[in-house]
């Protein structure tokens, strides 16, 4: 007996979306798509962080008709694209320092909309983002962004989470998760890698503002990261995007696997996907295969101390402990309380 064989057909894993409703296509499924982060970069192979920047930015681009500018802090994203004289990028881009990205979308929709009240507009078309990796976002940039928020400036940030200073060396961030080891956390002692205790939730700082939209999503699922910046778009006031992008890299993990771990990071609840606006949880993505933290923690060398020939059970237990607090916490399960 013989089966017929579609390919690009719905509800499987084969690669394009032909037999996709449009409205349900990515966006680079369609022949309109932007490309606004294109050709001629030089990011590592497997970069979470320029495969979510396209995504985001490209759906950006589709919500506002193309009618977007981006300012853009110091970091791995600004130098593998734009190494002075040349850039990949395809629509009004600034690069600000390492601290003030936020601050500077801020100024740009101040001037925008002095623009569109001078011709006698209400509000201007032309819309603003703002983007940094983590060492720019939760530290450096940490009290710019809080200022935006506070301010509820009309611009949305997105902050593409690697957990830690990766272009200048893999130091640690206030984003680096506990036990990890970077250049700065070095995996030695009792307590090897980054301190437990350390860092801040900046998604969850951003909703305690209160602000008009905040969300997470990672680059394991592009129709959500496109949906939730389509939906920030369709917002005024202050927006924050917080996307999971692993650095193969920094990490110590084979650039193959960037979109698994992504998937992993939200099925053991190590990263929990969720929306809120106004200061309340609305929606959260429920983990559909719980796997246990240490699927995740093994596929990177920057835990192999826990798992060496002195394994290290109890900090492994602590971290699994960490993603069932974000479990029960987010109910992230679906007979989760």
């Amino acid at each position: 007996m013989t089966q017929e064989i579609k390919f690009y057909q719905t509800g499987t894993f084969t690669v394009g979306n032909r037999l996709l409703d449009p409205a349900q296509r990515t966006v680079q499924a369609s022949i309109a798509r932007d490309n606004s982060l294109t050709s001629g970069h030089r990011a590592c192979q497997g970069c979470g962080e320029a495969l979510g920047a396209r995504y985001a930015v490209d759906a950006a681009m589709r919500a506002t008709g193309g009618q977007l500018i981006a300012a853009n802090a110091t970091g791995c994203l600004e130098v593998f694209s734009t190494p002075y004289p040349e850039t990949s990028w395809k629509l009004p881009w600034l690069h600000s320092l390492f601290g003030n990205a936020a601050a500077v979308g801020t100024g740009i929709a101040a001037a925008l909309k002095v623009k569109a009240a001078n011709a006698g507009l209400e509000q201007s078309a032309v819309r603003v983002i703002a983007q940094g990796g983590d060492g720019g976002t939760t530290d450096i940039g940490f009290g710019c962004l809080s200022g935006m928020f506070e301010r509820n400036d009309d611009v949305l940030y997105i902050c593409y989470d690697n957990e830690g200073y990766m272009n200048t060396g893999v130091q640690r961030s206030s984003a680096t998760p506990p036990a990890a080891r970077t250049a700065t956390t070095m995996p030695l002692g009792p307590n090897p890698g980054a301190e437990f205790g350390k860092g801040k939730n900046v998604p969850l700082i951003a909703v305690a503002h209160e602000i008009p939209y905040v969300a997470t999503a990672t680059v394991a699922d592009l129709r959500d990261l496109e949906a939730k910046v389509e939906k920030a778009m369709s917002m005024r006031g202050a927006r924050y995007l917080q996307v999971f992008v692993p650095c193969p890299l920094g990490w110590g993990a084979a650039s193959c696997d960037t979109i698994k771990l992504a998937r992993l990071a939200r099925e053991t609840g190590i990263f929990p996907v969720f929306e809120a606006e106004a200061g309340e949880i609305t929606s959260v993505a429920k983990i559909r295969h719980r796997v246990p933290v240490e699927d995740y923690l093994k596929l990177q060398k920057r835990y192999a101390h826990l798992f060496g020939s002195h394994p290290r059970p109890d900090l492994v237990a602590r971290i699994q402990a960490m993603a069932d607090k974000n479990i029960k916490r987010f109910g992230l399960l679906e007979d989760a309380a």
